[in-house]
């Protein structure tokens, strides 16, 4: 196979892109619905490929609040059964997922017939990949984007474990978002070889060009960007921090929560210290969210099951020092320890004491350096960058290219592994 490169600003598609290598390619990506934040992921990879084909299951979730443009992309909506299913997770939470079961794939990749298709997730779409792969059209080539860790999957179950095996198995690459990611799906057979890692990313420019000086009344103040549901150990996180205020008096903190969902009435009464103050901000319009780390002083993120946390990224640039679960991708793969964050286990009480007396115990000249070093710690981690690992994914699922480890990823990681105590077990 050879490439083209692309100099002309008609190929290009306008004045200010790069001429690029393209592989002559029709590519088909299936996954669920329409995220705001990956569209410049998805920009990127469609002037990488002679063709790419975006078929969504669905155009948003009930539960989301995104408006996202879709100009310049191929898109197509699926025709999908949508359902809700409650699931206990192993983490000891229960979570309401929404799932999709789109029924027309196999019609559409006959009418695309794409040379590499694109599968998010090891569900009913890519069963249907898998069975274009092998039953349909065996010149094609399959690439399973598995969007998972190790702690997310724990407890599927025999049955599940073994259709993921099945399903891995007839990949011919394999995307997953970090090191964890790689590890599980290596246990299920699959070769490092055909392995790659894409963390999530976004384009970051509003949130880079947030100044890293911040007011003295910001310094201590806590954000939290995200749902506010169950799955986001926020309950867990304002106990800890109401211990830990109630044994240093003389300390005083705010915290904001930018979002909203089933929590926010038991968040809003959960009772605090005087010292600790709180405010609540509902949706905000993606668009907007770089205002408000532009007004904190630290990012929290308790969750208690994260497959990776685009919320990291997005505090990393704007200059914010992360304190972050471990049992998030995202904190694992680019949070190091007093350098541009703190790590903690939310389900350990001694550890999340710990963590916040080092963030209180922080001064406002090292809380600034550490802002610079967050912001340099994420520049690498572009949606060109992403988009160039999908693109060596296809390139190994063609056998077009050296294999390329899956450890071959340049990120400020230390590859933690998680501690393999019983979740909640306090050890």
């Amino acid at each position: 196979m050879t490439t083209r490169r692309l100099d002309s600003l008609e190929d290009c598609g306008g004045s200010n892109s790069p001429a690029i290598e393209m592989l002559p390619l029709r590519v088909v990506l299936l996954t669920n619905l329409i995220a705001p934040y990956t569209l410049p992921v998805w920009r990127e990879l469609s002037r990488s490929v002679g063709s790419v084909h975006f078929l969504f299951s669905t155009a948003m979730h009930a539960d989301r609040g995104w408006v996202p443009n879709c100009d310049g992309l191929n898109v197509r909506i699926q025709r999908s059964l949508s359902t809700i299913m409650r699931r206990q997770q192993a983490a000891g939470f229960t979570d309401d997922v929404p799932v999709d079961f789109p029924y027309d794939t196999l019609l559409w990749l006959r009418r695309l017939q794409p040379d590499v298709v694109i599968s998010a997730q090891l569900g009913f779409r890519t069963l249907q990949a898998v069975f274009h792969r092998l039953c349909i059209n065996r010149k094609s080539r399959l690439v399973i984007w598995a969007d998972l860790s190790e702690h997310t999957e724990r407890g599927i179950g025999r049955f599940r474990t073994a259709i993921r095996r099945f399903l891995l198995h007839a990949a011919d690459a394999v995307l997953v978002n970090g090191s964890s990611g790689a590890r599980y799906v290596g246990q299920l057979g699959v070769s490092s070889k055909r392995i790659i890692q894409a963390p999530y990313t976004t384009d970051m420019t509003s949130f880079e060009s947030i100044p890293l000086t911040r007011e003295l009344s910001a310094v201590r103040r806590f954000l939290y960007v995200g749902q506010l549901i169950p799955r986001k150990g926020l309950e867990t996180f304002l106990n800890s921090l109401s211990r830990w205020v109630a044994t240093h008096p003389k300390q005083s903190c705010e915290i904001w929560f930018v979002g909203d969902g089933p929590l926010r009435n038991s968040l809003e009464q959960f009772p605090l210290p005087p010292s600790i103050s709180r405010k609540f901000f509902g949706k905000v319009p993606y668009t907007e969210l770089s205002k408000y780390f532009a007004e904190a002083g630290v990012l929290v993120l308790p969750t208690l099951e994260d497959t990776w946390a685009l919320v990291v990224n997005e505090a990393l640039a704007s200059g914010l020092p992360v304190l972050g679960s471990l049992y998030s991708q995202a904190v694992n793969e680019l949070v190091r320890d007093n350098v541009n964050g703190w790590i903690f286990r939310p389900d350990n009480p001694e550890s999340a004491q710990d963590a916040l007396s080092r963030v209180f115990a922080t001064s406002s000249e090292r809380l600034y350096q550490m802002r610079g070093q967050a912001r340099k710690s994420i520049t690498h981690l572009t949606p060109a960058f992403v988009a160039s690992r999908f693109v060596q994914a296809i390139q190994i699922a063609t056998d077009e290219c050296p294999v390329i480890p899956a450890d071959c990823v340049v990120l400020p990681s230390v590859h933690r592994q998680l501690p393999k105590t019983g979740y909640g077990s306090g050890k």
